[in-house]
């Protein structure tokens, strides 16, 4: 630590006694630093007493400082009292008020001529503009901002006012109340101040620091370097450049330091790499670089907090880790599932009849549970996902997850006191489960935060509603982080850029070197137009940037090894653009800069298709399978052959998951049970016009069945896209039944034979001497006769393909081992089967397939134009005889999608 090595040596030089100092520092990340350094030095006395400057500036003040939810709601409280229009909720103020404040606090610690000046010019400036509008039409958001600039004129110093009474202050009015005591305190403070690596002072430090310098009880020691000190350009040089030219620096008090260290060899490197995440997977090569026994002298700096658990998981072979950044509670499980249950209950807030799924999921997924509750919660979503309900009615939901310890969290709140009681409780019997210490330190801040909120709004009696809860907990999450416990003198060191000030590291690795992250540009969130932020002195993008510089090159000046990475892909907010300072550095610096392009290939990944070997427990499966054998495992083979093996070789099933569009599989088992109801009452008659006519006017109610058998809701049809599918749904079952109707009333004898025939154990023999065997079953969804032929249908949702037959002695052998014939494969197993059915023998047989997609088009029967059924079947054993075959693996099948 060079710089801090140096002010040491010099303070020492001054005084064996440091006691004498009180060293006042940006951030007390240093300290630790200086007391290992007077270690080494084997200094004995007393420590110097350290400061921050908002510490000193607070303790000149002697104010007490309120900031955050306290404040909103005093300030809220003001606003209410004064009746102003408009007349805002409490969630409506904190819209805008947070916003307002950090201008205000601008104002106190900027402006020469204090606040009330810059509101009045706001004020002024908008009834300029009001005026001008009305020379035309009436331009509404200009009355509003008018009458918002009108009323912070009146707020704002009664809102100071009352905060004086209670001794109250913001940081700007602390700022304000010091700057009248700065002189006195000067003139007859005894101590001895050291201002340590500052670069940017608002007007009331460069005050408090000079004026202890016009009285030589202070000195200051700036790290600087002539590279972007002595260029005028170099904004990372802009604030020290102008304390240097401060009357108190003469040549009996030079200013302290201007070095060359920048200007020394360096190994540059910049990374241009393919994606956020992915700069962290380039950190073990760049570790290969460095000498571990250096790691003391290395750091990693995150310029985007997110990427702190990536990091960490790709350094779990460097032994000692320091984090000097905490972790953004915003990122944890815990907190967006109380992010989650405010919503829920923004929601419930509206009287709602029934729970979203959505929005009951992720809360029951992500807060930690007891063996009870687990077990409650996984029977809970295996009915609802069984069900397929995406609305969960109260009733519902008490019945199946009244037993979960939580439960009333997700009942709508009677008052939000109460609910922060409920949350109290919640969180201490969280705490009681074996969780772990991250999850230990989550929850125990959002119970500290929820007693704090409660405690805080017991005053007030204005109305606290859920959405404005929500509000101050997302307030909460936002800002808080929890802080890692390490030993900041050992190892590689993680930080984020504001906790390198004042130190220097050999190795530097800064990550998401990225415009918008470094520098964050002109991303300011206030109510000041730029013009006027400029009028009055107060910070811009501009100095922002200035000061983001410094921080930058002051980091770098002193290294030997500096890796900057970049995100190279547009995405969000992020452009995929480089920091300028890093284009500066590679136009203006003499050094040499190694550049490298790491691609996150998005090529396809080329994967061998998965082989599944045919062993004896495979085979002996195989020939138990053979008992049952059904059209569709033949056509699931011909799909994907491995597929088939899980599926009928395995029995494993796809998981349930819940659809909020019907899907193409379940939009034809509506169409298919609602037709199944149908003609199930029909069956045994010869058709009648009336039968049909009373059929269409009752489409409605077989298909209310058929929703029920589907297990869905009837809810889940009322609006949106569902909505649609029935009314599809509704049309194809009406135009199959007309269809029918008008084969009637031309006089044709239209009987229903059976509605979704079951039939197994019909046998195929493999081999001549009839000792090989397969078993076909299955379900033909309806036999009817039409005018004395047996009809066999099938019904399908997609388009009808290729029921025209053509085999021949060329082509038998592998005629159906094509997936594009699975429609005829069915349709020849069916014919076999009702062949060798006793009850339909002597009958004409015509098999065919009524697709839903083309209902007006009627049965489209299966056509042999070379062939017969006996062909079929020769072709189909073939294909049973590949899935016997013990020497022909299963093998995936892999499909290939050209453009």
């Amino acid at each position: 630590m060079k710089f801090l090595n140096k002010i040491i040596r010099e303070l020492l030089d001054q005084n064996t006694d440091l006691s004498a100092f009180n060293i006042v520092l940006p951030g007390k990340r240093p300290i630790v630093f200086i007391r290992q350094i007077l270690e080494e030095n084997n200094y004995s006395g007393f420590l110097p007493r350290f400061f921050t400057i908002e510490e000193l500036i607070n303790g000149i003040a002697d104010q007490q400082p309120v900031q955050g939810i306290s404040l909103w709601l005093f300030a809220y409280d003001v606003y209410k009292s004064l009746h102003l229009i408009p007349d805002d909720d409490f969630a409506e103020f904190l819209k805008w008020f947070p916003t307002l404040q950090k201008d205000w606090d601008d104002m106190l610690k900027f402006s020469d001529s204090g606040d009330q000046t810059v509101l009045q010019y706001m004020f002024d400036e908008e009834r300029i503009k009001d005026w001008a509008q009305d020379l035309g039409e009436e331009n509404v958001p200009r009355k509003k901002f008018l009458n918002f600039w009108k009323n912070m004129t009146v707020y704002l110093p009664v809102l100071k006012q009352k905060l004086s009474e209670k001794n109250w202050a913001t940081s700007g009015m602390i700022h304000e109340i010091a700057k009248s005591k700065i002189e006195e305190f000067a003139k007859n403070t005894r101590e001895q101040f050291v201002f340590c690596g500052f670069n940017a002072f608002t007007p009331v430090e460069e005050k408090l620091v000079r004026n202890l310098l016009q009285w030589d009880k202070a000195q200051c020691f700036f790290q600087a370097d002539h590279y972007y000190f002595d260029d005028e350009r170099q904004e990372a040089g802009k604030f020290l450049r102008n304390h240097k030219t401060w009357k108190e620096f003469n040549d009996s008090r030079a200013f302290q330091w201007i070095e060359d260290d920048f200007i020394q060899p360096k190994n540059i490197k910049v990374y241009e790499v393919s994606g956020n995440i992915t700069q962290t997977k380039v950190l073990p090569e760049i570790f290969e670089s460095i000498d571990s026994e250096t790691y003391n002298n290395t750091a990693v700096v995150l310029l985007d907090e997110n990427l702190l658990p990536a990091s960490l998981d790709v350094m779990h072979g460097v032994k000692n880790l320091n984090i000097t950044m905490g972790f953004p509670l915003k990122n944890l499980s815990f907190s967006n599932a109380v992010k989650q249950l405010f919503y829920l209950q923004k929601q419930l807030e509206k009287s709602k009849s029934s729970y979203y799924y959505r929005d009951i999921f992720p809360i029951i997924e992500e807060f930690p549970a007891s063996q009870e509750d687990e077990q409650l919660i996984t029977e809970f979503k295996a009915k609802i996902e069984e069900r397929n309900i995406v609305y969960i009615s109260g009733k519902l939901m008490k019945e199946l997850l009244s037993g979960l310890s939580y439960f009333n969290l997700l009942l709508k709140a009677e008052s939000t006191g109460k609910y922060l009681e409920m949350l109290i409780d919640f969180c201490q019997h969280i705490k009681w489960l074996d969780i772990d210490d991250i999850q230990y330190e989550n929850v125990s801040h959002f119970e500290n935060s929820f007693r704090l909120i409660r405690n805080q709004i017991a005053p007030y009696d204005f109305e606290i509603k859920m959405e404005t809860l929500e509000i101050l907990i997302n307030h909460y999450i936002n800002s808080e982080s929890i802080d890692f416990q390490g030993e900041p003198l050992r190892g590689l060191q993680i930080m984020g850029l504001l906790e390198t000030r004042l130190l220097n590291f050999d190795n530097v690795i800064l990550l998401s070197v990225n415009e918008g992250k470094l520098p964050l540009g002109n991303s300011q969130n206030t109510y000041l137009p730029f013009d006027i932020r400029k009028f009055f002195n107060l910070h811009t993008f501009l100095e922002n940037d200035s000061i983001y510089a410094y921080h930058f090159y002051r980091l770098i000046q002193d290294s030997k090894n500096v890796h900057l990475l970049f995100n190279a892909l547009s995405s969000g907010v992020n452009t995929g653009e480089k920091s300028r300072f890093i284009t500066q550095i590679e136009m203006e610096s003499d050094h040499q800069i190694e550049h490298f392009i790491i691609e996150n290939s998005s090529e396809p990944i080329v994967s061998e298709p998965v082989e599944i070997i045919k062993t004896p427990v495979v085979l002996e499966r195989l020939q138990n399978w053979k008992s049952k054998v059904s059209a569709s495992h033949l056509t699931s083979y011909l799909y994907n052959p491995i597929d088939f093996y899980l599926s009928k070789i395995l029995n494993t099933s796809e998981t349930d998951e819940i659809e909020e569009e019907l899907s193409v599989r379940n939009y034809g088992n509506l169409v298919h049970y609602t037709l199944q109801e149908i003609y199930e009452v029909l069956k045994g008659k010869v058709l009648k016009n009336s039968d049909l006519e009373k059929s269409i006017q009752a489409i409605d109610e077989y298909m209310n069945v058929a929703v029920e058998k589907l297990k869905h809701q009837p809810e889940f049809y009322e609006r949106g896209m569902n909505f649609v599918h029935k009314a599809i749904a509704r049309k194809v079952i009406e135009s199959i039944l007309n269809y029918d109707l008008d084969l009637v009333k031309k006089g044709n004898r239209l009987e229903i034979l059976d509605i979704e025939k079951r039939f197994e154990n019909v046998d195929f023999y493999l081999d001549e001497s009839t000792s090989d065997k397969i078993s076909f079953f299955g379900f033909i969804d309806r036999i009817d006769s039409l005018n004395g032929t047996l009809r066999i249908i099938d019904y399908k949702t997609a388009k009808i393909k290729n029921l025209n037959v053509k085999i021949d002695a060329d082509n038998v052998e592998e005629y159906f081992h094509n997936n594009d014939r699975k429609q005829a494969l069915q349709l020849c197993i069916y014919q076999y089967v009702v062949q060798n059915l006793p009850e339909f023998w002597g009958f004409p047989i015509e098999t065919g397939i009524w697709s839903f997609a083309e209902a007006k088009r009627g049965v489209v029967s299966l056509q042999f134009e070379k062939g017969g059924i006996e062909e079929a079947m020769t072709s189909i054993k073939n294909l049973i005889y590949e899935i016997l075959n013990p020497d022909l693996n299963f093998i995936e099948n892999i499909k290939t999608y050209t453009r």
